[in-house]
């Protein structure tokens, strides 16, 4: 019988993604552990293996098509002896279209992996399928697992979207919900959601005198908008600034790269990366997220720093970084950023954070707010270091000055939480030296 290929899920949040470039083609002879094509994601372009062996009878889906759907057909193997007739009135878009059966979730034909250095969401040996009652009627399919993590978290199934087989919620969608790392789609964030009103005329199509050109949205562009819209819509933000002195942290920089025999070049970057670190670390209650369910307060400082790259942005995450010194902080920020630019970053590396950077100093920019990413609950705006004029014991004189603005989602940090976390991200700044004790 044919054997069905379908566009995996390579992360907890794809819902879709481009094939970009087949590795093979009709009347090919594959094995398990051969790459057979290339799959763009919102982030990142990442080479999928075959996990089954056959001839390829069908390519379901041309190279460059965008916006196929997790889980639908791409492609079909032959197994041995089969003919390329056998293939007449197979329709496989029909069946992974239908709701799939108790028997055939425990034992998917699932013949597409991403490569061994990439993580793919697949089921474990000891998962078997369960369903559970969604609030609407519905049935959710889940393995046993997932449901119990599920209920022992009080989590609503429903509002969870599996990454496994047809849909399947296992136990890394589970961590990922509770970790933050997925959107969270629960019906109470759907209602807090203002409607449009129905008497609302349609806008008007842009008029220009000259010739305009209608650019696609890239998959990373659609992500963007989507999370940032929902953030604005649904996470209560307020704002708090401070202005900090960065003389002796300038200063500190310029000594430690100047040492004789140092293999680094600390960026003002990286000592607010470690900053932030320890301000959390001694502000955990800041260092949360929000659920319907209950407040998740992460045992672990992840900091995700925004990198510009072409079409967009993405957060590489610095794991664990108050355990982490400036130096560290900095080989580990250069081969993230630079891996990012390219495009070669791994899910597990821009995907989850407790808590976001975005540096827009080296544009001049001297101030401005950042969204919220949720499901973290705070970013940080750091704008450029200049010379301003202060009051220092009555007399007017001139420092560096860098303003940072804390933009906080207030479900979960308020105002005086706020305050006192960015009262001891400033005191760090401002005094270097207590980075490093």
């Amino acid at each position: 019988m044919p054997t069905i290929i379908t566009m995996p899920a390579l992360s907890p949040t794809m819902t879709e993604g481009t094939l970009a470039r087949w590795l093979i083609k009709e009347g090919d002879n594959v094995s398990a552990g051969d790459i057979i094509a290339e799959i763009e994601t919102d982030k990142a372009t990442m080479e999928v293996e075959a996990a089954d062996e056959g001839a390829v009878g069908q390519l379901l889906i041309q190279e460059g098509t965008e916006g196929v759907p997790v889980n639908q057909p791409i492609a079909v193997l032959l197994e041995e002896g089969e003919e390329t007739s056998s293939l007449d009135g197979f329709q496989p878009s029909q069946e992974a279209s239908s709701e799939p059966t108790p028997s055939q979730v425990e034992e998917p034909k699932a013949v597409a992996a991403v490569t061994p250095s990439e993580p793919v969401l697949a089921p474990e040996p000891d998962e078997l399928t369960t369903k559970s009652p969604a609030s609407d009627g519905e049935r959710v399919f889940a393995s046993p697992l997932a449901r119990r993590m599920s209920e022992k978290a009080g989590l609503d199934l429903a509002s969870i979207k599996g990454s496994g087989p047809r849909g399947r919620i296992v136990k890394a969608d589970i961590e990922a919900a509770l970790e933050g790392a997925s959107i969270l789609a629960s019906a109470t964030q759907a209602q807090a959601i203002p409607p449009t009103p129905a008497a609302m005329p349609a806008p008007s199509p842009i008029i220009s005198d000259g010739e305009s050109d209608v650019v696609p949205h890239s998959n990373m562009r659609k992500v963007i908008a989507s999370r940032l819209q929902d953030s604005k819509q649904t996470v209560p933000h307020f704002y708090l600034t401070v202005d900090c002195e960065i003389d002796r942290l300038l200063a500190m920089r310029k000594e430690l790269n100047s040492r004789d025999g140092a293999d680094y070049n600390i960026s003002v970057n990286d000592f607010v990366i470690r900053a932030v670190a320890l301000s959390l670390l001694k502000n955990p209650e800041a260092n949360a997220s929000w659920l319907e369910e209950g407040m998740i307060r992460h045992s672990s400082v992840d900091v995700s720093v925004a990198v510009a790259m072409e079409g967009g942005l993405i957060t590489p995450i610095i794991r664990n970084a108050d355990h982490k010194g400036l130096a560290m902080i900095s080989a580990e920020m250069k081969d993230l950023a630079g891996r990012a630019r390219e495009g070669k970053l791994l899910p597990e590396e821009y995907q989850g954070g407790t808590f976001s950077i975005s540096n827009l100093g080296m544009y001049g920019i001297r101030e401005f707010s950042a969204i919220i990413n949720p499901p973290q609950s705070a970013i940080l705006a750091v704008g450029a270091g200049e010379p301003r004029p202060v009051v220092k014991d009555g007399a007017l004189s001139v420092a560096n000055m860098m303003s940072c603005t804390l933009s906080c989602d207030h479900r979960v940090v308020d105002g005086k939480l706020g305050a006192e976390l960015l009262g001891t991200l400033k005191n760090l700044i401002e005094e270097p030296m207590t980075m490093i004790l």
